[in-house]
C-alpha cells in the first residue's frame, strides 16, 4: 500500500504524463529524510522535468510543503531510463548528417553565421534594432 506522499506524487505527475501506467514511486527512508524515486516513460521526462526544471522544482516545493505539514523532510528523485528510442523521424536523418550541412550552409570562409538578406530573421532582426536606436536612454 503506498503512502500519503507516495500517492500525492502519483496523483501530480500521472495528470501530467502521456503515459500514467508506466509511473512507478520507490520510498526509501534514510538519515536525510525519505527519498522518493520517480520513474516514468523516457517519453515523459521532459514533461516532469520542464522548461528549466520548472516542473520539478514546483513539484518538490508541494513535496516540502507536506513534509511540513507531517514533520518530514522529502526529497525528489527523477530516475533516468536510459532506454529512450528516439522517434522514427529522427532515424530517418542522423543527427550527424544533419549537422554537417547545417554547417556547410550557415558558415562562410570567414567563419561568421550568414542569414539570407529577405528572410523574416533578418527583417525582424533589423526592425528591433532600429526600435533600440529610437530609445532614449
Amino acid at each position: 500500500m503506498a503512502t500519503i506522499d507516495q500517492q500525492f506524487v502519483e496523483y501530480i505527475v500521472k495528470t501530467l504524463v502521456n503515459n500514467p501506467d508506466k509511473v512507478s514511486i520507490d520510498r526509501t527512508i534514510d538519515e536525510k529524510g525519505v527519498l522518493l524515486s520517480l520513474e516514468v516513460d523516457p517519453e515523459d521526462v521532459g514533461r516532469i522535468i520542464g522548461r528549466r526544471g520548472a516542473t520539478a522544482q514546483s513539484i518538490r516545493t508541494l513535496l516540502r510543503a507536506l513534509g511540513t505539514k507531517n514533520d518530514a523532510r522529502y526529497n525528489l528523485k527523477i530516475v533516468n531510463n536510459d532506454d529512450y528510442e528516439p522517434a522514427k523521424h529522427d532515424e530517418e536523418a542522423p543527427a550527424k548528417e544533419v549537422a554537417e550541412e547545417d554547417d556547410e550552409d550557415e558558415i562562410d570562409d570567414n567563419n561568421e553565421s550568414t542569414v539570407e538578406e529577405g528572410s523574416e530573421l533578418a527583417k525582424k532582426t533589423r526592425q528591433e534594432l532600429a526600435d533600440l536606436d529610437d530609445l532614449d536612454i
